[in-house]
């Protein structure tokens, strides 16, 4: 009987073991409550842009990586870049902020936007095809031919593969890439 108890007891602390192990972090994946973590300050920095005057949160696109926020696309001016920054900054839960924006040399006609969409897509669809890259960890956006890269990847080879992978396309004129390599 003192087997079957023992046995029961060691089955419990391997299970036990098991759950503690899938519920914390690595390098390079988050815990749940750190994933749960990031969708709130995810939604609070979105409402917060959308919520400011100055700041057109349509052209900002956001993503957070363990309380790390990143801004990333194209604004109109200077002023606004710098308002997205204050007002995701002072976003509870926000430990840093990374503001990539690009500041739009000028408005861009129909034509180029096109082209923009057409590369954006060429561009995608490398990244998606390359085995040396995880598409859905990178975000594409471009702006008269710049191709704007951002997101959280593995690690820096990732980064790398995706700047190749994107000058690779016809039609690219250059690569900013401002992907961020997930920390532990």
């Amino acid at each position: 009987m003192n087997v079957k108890k023992n046995l029961v007891a060691v089955i419990a602390g391997i299970a036990m073991l098991a759950a503690t192990a899938a519920c914390s972090s690595t390098r390079t994946q988050r815990a749940p409550g750190e994933m749960v973590d990031d969708t709130v300050v995810l939604g609070n920095v979105k409402a917060a842009l959308i919520g400011d005057p100055v700041t057109k949160a349509r052209q900002i696109n956001v993503e957070v990586n363990r309380g790390v926020v990143q801004l990333n696309g194209f604004v109109d001016s200077a002023a606004e870049k710098a308002q997205a920054t204050k007002v995701a900054s002072d976003v509870s839960g926000v430990m840093e902020v990374r503001n990539n924006l690009t500041v739009n040399a000028a408005g861009s006609s129909a034509g180029e936007v096109i082209d923009d969409s057409i590369l954006t897509a060429k561009v995608k669809a490398a990244l998606i095809e390359s085995s040396k890259t995880k598409a859905h960890q990178i975000t594409v956006e471009t702006k008269m031919g710049v191709v704007h890269l951002s997101g959280f990847v593995d690690d820096a080879s990732a980064k790398a593969a995706a700047t190749d992978v994107a000058r690779s396309v016809s039609g690219v004129k250059d690569v900013k890439n401002d992907i961020s390599v997930k920390t532990s």
